[in-house]
């Protein structure tokens, strides 16, 4: 092959290279859609309270120590827990995200959310309300 055919078949291919390389810095790269799934609920309600202790209102997942004050059942973890129950009303209460109003925690509708977190409504209707905003 002679220099300038060596040449030619070079920049040729330089220029082709080029042109690929442009085309695919150009073209967006497609993907296909992702399926689409229904929503999940962010709350859901609780059907076993003995599983959320009330102090750090989390779904634990295990039952949890019964705390019976003035005839009202509370689940705490640990001692301490248990200790605060007894002693302080202000733990024994929550506030409904939906009404604004207090609610005794024995007594609420309880929701829990993906992180095990969990929210205390005074009816099932403030859970659906709050659930559906989500």
């Amino acid at each position: 092959m002679t220099l300038t055919k060596k040449t030619t078949v070079t920049a040729a291919a330089i220029v082709l290279a080029g042109a690929v390389a442009a085309s695919a810095v150009q073209t967006p790269v497609r993907r296909p859609a992702a399926a689409r799934t229904t929503p999940v609920a962010t709350v859901e309600k609780v059907a076993d309270r003995s599983l959320v202790c009330m102090v750090n209102d989390m779904d634990m997942g295990k039952t949890q120590i019964p705390v019976v004050v003035e005839g009202q059942t509370y689940y705490g973890c640990c001692a301490m827990c248990k200790e605060r129950l007894a002693k302080d009303a202000a733990v024994r209460t929550a506030i409904d995200p939906i009404s604004g109003k207090s609610v005794d925690k024995a007594k609420a509708v309880i929701g829990k959310r993906p992180d095990g977190s969990v929210v205390y409504f005074e009816s099932e209707r403030n859970l659906r309300q709050y659930a559906a905003k989500r």
